[in-house]
């Protein structure tokens, strides 16, 4: 990339040049992200995670308009248009929509109106009148008759096609028109006329307008989907009054003839060309960013929802409630492997309260079970109540866990993988308890457009949205590093390096090996080479290694570093590890080199202290209120404990236990103005809400975190 575009990305997000141009070279080379991010800071000044995706996604932004412009100068000088003026325009064009401005005059159209009037020999007519001197410009008119064009009228209405083309290629008047829809477009929602019925959903956009800078995201995407349904007709426009006087202001110099042709010309371009042109690029605009911000949301939530707190490896007792069908429970190992299943009916209709209870206890003692994962569907309260009265023979910590995306889990590919003779019940149940067990190896099995954290997640730019959250699953598996002999192919997959492939590789190479010993050994690894070693190396752990350093997330380059600051205190790198006194006494500058900076000395540091420590925080029992199971059960004015499970940019939906999420909206989320609901809560979140109001016809619940203690 040539340095005018990394001046240019340097300047756009406040950075040194030298930070731009390492991480590109980085990049190019072949590094990830979280790699870069963590590995790397010295070269790119400790930029993070967000700031080196930055860089990224304008690499490829400019790299796309590096291309569009060789085909646009390509195309310019077939027609040999091209001068040495406009190729030096184009070269220095860095805004997508200026150089589309720029082609537009020579870019290849269809037959058109003013193309027709070409053909007829009206353009130096048209030229005349755009001179704006000719008095009687009906006389000039009749010279321009012959077989193709009948009269004088004819010949104008011609002319006034090919000058409406002018008008709407002309850079000025489209910007003039752009800043109209910038600072004045309102967006009208209108009901499709014999669709109110089945369009109910959208009564609240039958009849609606307001200024489309003011209009938040998710009502602009609730309008599109209204629209794409075939419910809603949307148009976005300014005052057409004010900007057609505006437009004849530039282009109307005189008060003869000439001058009320070409106002009719502007009419006609503005109507028929223009507005249209540039009503597409805001609803394209405003579109696009309704997409980004549903998609940060998004973004958000499943980050904070891959990094919820795991309980750790514990033998779990899994249960994915019902009534009719009973309840699905399985049995698991400290690993996640499946002990045992089978199904129990402690609620109506069958009541078989008494066996299920005996069931219960019975599997407690025989597996050895230290906690039960209890999936938050139907029947979730009811068997929560039911596991809690029973007396076990040892502590038994209750998980009420959400379910999200579990039946599209027991349903995949990668469920009858690894469980192919067991149903999507069971398999359901496992992913319940698995869940528990940690969230993050579980969920990465699953697209996270199923985990059901979204806002219009199924209307947005599904690229965009796929690029994003594949960018925070592996940003969330990497900040946390996985066990290299526990985890699955599917949590390998995200590592730093790695991907599907060679993923494969190591849990085949482990199935035929058996564990691995040391970091060093994953060299061994079909395919893996040296490039992807490095990435990867340092967010793989082997618990029981040889060299704890395999454990932590200190590189394998950086090793040298650390077995001289042990040899440095006399002791070994298993007792620096292991001793806060010794760790203390190491002077970080003594251990600077060209390779090594501070940076990567604090970074060490930290990791000797808490070798291999996990960023997560730790789990914690959640009860809902005690007597509180339907919505009838609530009374404006209660103040009830409740679960966050999802966070959109108008506010956080939580559930208190009566089967259907209340609404804290973002203005009663505190005493103060808030912009983000994430400023205030968190997903999964215990917090204690009060109810507002209660609407049973409609299923919906208010509630505020306002003045609750």
């Amino acid at each position: 990339m040539n340095a005018q575009l990394i001046q240019r990305i340097a300047d756009q997000f406040q950075i040194r040049l030298n930070q731009v141009e390492n991480t590109i070279k980085l990049l190019d080379e072949g590094a990830t992200v979280p790699f870069i991010s963590r590995y790397r800071k010295e070269m790119t000044g400790s930029l993070d995670e967000v700031q080196i995706g930055d860089i990224k996604d304008e690499k490829a932004r400019l790299e796309e308009l590096i291309k569009r412009k060789e085909t646009i100068l390509k195309t310019i000088d077939e027609q040999d248009l091209l001068t040495p003026e406009l190729k030096d325009r184009i070269d220095n064009c860095f805004d997508a929509t200026e150089l589309e401005d720029i082609y537009l005059p020579y870019k290849p159209k269809r037959k058109t109106k003013a193309s027709v009037a070409r053909e007829k020999g009206l353009e130096p007519l048209a030229k005349i009148i755009m001179k704006q001197q000719e008095r009687d410009i009906e006389s000039r008119a009749n010279a321009f008759v012959n077989d193709e064009v009948d009269s004088a009228d004819d010949a104008l209405a011609g002319a006034r096609d090919i000058i409406a083309e002018w008008v709407n290629e002309n850079e000025k008047a489209r910007n003039m028109v752009r800043r109209a829809f910038e600072l004045g477009a309102t967006i009208r929602s209108k009901l499709v006329k014999g669709k109110e019925l089945e369009g109910e959903k959208y009564r609240d956009y039958f009849d609606w307008e307001e200024p489309l800078r003011r209009c938040p995201s998710h009502r602009l995407l609730a309008m599109r989907r209204g629209e794409h349904e075939g419910f809603l007709r949307i148009s976005i426009a300014p005052n057409e009054e004010e900007l057609l006087e505006r437009l004849n202001r530039f282009f109307v110099r005189s008060q003869n003839d000439c001058g009320e042709q070409i106002q009719l010309a502007v009419k006609d371009s503005y109507k028929r060309l223009l507005s249209s042109a540039i009503e597409t690029e805001f609803a394209q605009a405003s579109r696009l960013k309704a997409d980004q911000d549903a998609i940060q949301v998004f973004a958000e939530n499943l980050r904070q929802l891959l990094l919820a707190a795991p309980l750790g490896q514990k033998r779990v007792l899994a249960v994915d409630p019902g009534y009719r069908t009973g309840c699905k429970v399985v049995c698991l190992d400290e690993q996640g492997n499946l002990l045992h299943n089978e199904t129990i009916y402690p609620h109506k209709p069958q009541e078989q309260t008494k066996q299920a209870a005996r069931k219960i206890t019975s599997l407690v003692g025989a597996y050895q079970i230290e906690a039960v994962a209890i999936g938050n569907g139907t029947a979730s309260r009811e068997t929560e109540h039911f596991i809690k009265k029973l007396r076990y023979d040892r502590d038994i910590k209750v998980f009420v866990v959400s379910e999200d995306g579990a039946s599209v889990y027991s349903a995949s590919k990668v469920a009858r993988e690894e469980f192919p003779s067991y149903d999507v019940t069971v398999r359901g149940s496992v992913s319940i308890g698995r869940r528990l067990m940690d969230p993050l190896a579980e969920l990465v099995k699953i697209d996270p457009k199923s985990i059901g954290v979204g806002q219009y997640q199924h209307d947005v730019d599904q690229k965009l949205l796929k690029n994003s959250l594949d960018a925070v699953v592996e940003s969330a598996v990497n900040s946390v590093g996985v066990n290299v002999n526990t985890a699955s192919k599917h949590l390998l997959t995200y590592i730093s390096g790695l991907g599907p492939q060679l993923a494969q590789n190591v849990v085949d190479y482990r199935k035929e090996n058996g564990a691995f010993n040391s970091r060093k050994e994953l060299m061994k690894v079909p395919r893996m080479g040296a490039k992807a070693f490095e990435q990867a190396a340092g967010f793989l752990r082997i618990s029981d290694a040889k060299n704890p350093l395999d454990n932590t997330a200190v590189h394998p380059e950086s090793y040298h570093v650390v077995k001289q600051m042990a040899k440095d205190l006399n002791c070994s790198v298993a007792e620096l590890i292991t001793t806060e006194e010794k760790q203390k006494e190491i002077v970080l500058e003594k251990y600077i080199s060209e390779s090594v900076g501070l940076p990567t000395l604090k970074d060490i540091q930290k990791e000797l202290a808490k070798p291999g420590r996990d960023p997560r925080k730790n789990i914690k029992v959640f009860e809902f209120a005690p007597g509180i199971y339907k919505m009838e059960d609530l009374q404006e004015g209660m103040v009830l404990p409740g679960i966050v499970t999802n966070i959109t940019k108008f506010g956080a939906f939580v559930d208190v236990g009566v089967k259907q999420d209340g609404l804290v909206h973002i203005s009663q989320l505190a005493n103060r103005f808030v912009s983000d609901p994430n400023e205030v809560v968190k997903l999964h979140e215990h917090v204690k809400v009060k109810v507002t109001e209660v609407d049973i016809a409609r299923k919906r619940i208010q509630l505020s975190l306002k003045d609750v203690e």
